[in-house]
């Protein structure tokens, strides 16, 4: 059932950058036909367009890599008792 639920947040999740993406694209795509050839703004868009699709694109791949490594580290302890940092507490101290 598990990784049902990580398969739809997956799909759904690659799903809302890829419509995020051509929503930026036609905007921009808009813009540029609308502006009849005013060259420094049809740069300005085409940057600022390209910045937001490789922002949402990095942002989505770098937070699905960290919550891979993640569950694949909490997966590897729960199986893997931890063998170092168990040591026994010292005595407790008696005062006069």
């Amino acid at each position: 059932m598990d990784t049902e639920v990580e398969k739809y947040r997956a799909r759904y999740g690659l799903l809302a950058v890829v419509v995020s993406n051509l929503a930026i694209a036609g905007v921009a795509a808009f813009g540029v036909w609308r502006l009849d050839g005013d060259k420094s703004v049809i740069v300005a868009i085409l940057t600022a367009a390209f910045t937001a699709v490789s922002s949402m694109t990095t942002a989505y791949l770098g937070i699905k890599a960290v919550s891979n490594t993640a569950k694949s580290i909490a997966l590897r302890e729960g199986v893997q008792p931890r063998q170092h940092g168990t040591a026994t507490p010292p005595p407790a101290q008696r005062t006069p």
